[in-house]
């Protein structure tokens, strides 16, 4: 299970069809939708935002599209993910926000904290380049 919410997850397989493709390939936002089973609209207002944060690059024009805005290989997926959510220093404890911070840790408390270090050291360590991958290229056609 991964700390991050569905808009994310979206984003990081937008970001990961760009990165299947060359230098000077471009994909519109209709392609990458197709593609990836997520909505055009939703599509579109992801691309906006990792293109204002830099992490895409929007060519206008009737053979326009979108393409990485840097190299895949310099994109993590901390950077993608922090694009769409903002971070939580607590962890989420299931007792509840009045105990974990308060007190004494409730008792799950560690195991919690073992599972978000890994999710961070995932995101921090996992560059966009290895979804470009030539197996990984899954881009399907409807």
């Amino acid at each position: 299970m991964f700390a991050y919410g569905k808009t994310a997850a979206d984003a990081i397989s937008v970001m990961s069809y760009l990165a299947t493709l060359s230098e000077k390939q471009l994909a519109d936002s209709e392609e990458i939708a197709k593609s990836r089973g997520i909505s055009r609209a939703v599509v579109s207002k992801l691309l906006n935002r990792l293109t204002k944060n830099g992490l895409a690059q929007g060519i206008a024009g009737q053979r326009g599209g979108y393409r990485l805005g840097r190299s895949a290989s310099s994109i993590t997926l901390e950077e993608i993910v922090s694009s769409f959510e903002t971070s939580k220093t607590d962890s989420p404890c299931p007792f509840g926000r009045n105990w974990c911070g308060k007190n004494n840790p409730c008792p799950i408390h560690d195991s919690i904290e073992k599972i978000a270090k890994l999710n961070r050291q995932f995101l921090r360590g996992t560059l966009l380049s290895e979804f470009s991958r030539p197996a990984l290229s899954c881009a399907t056609k409807a």
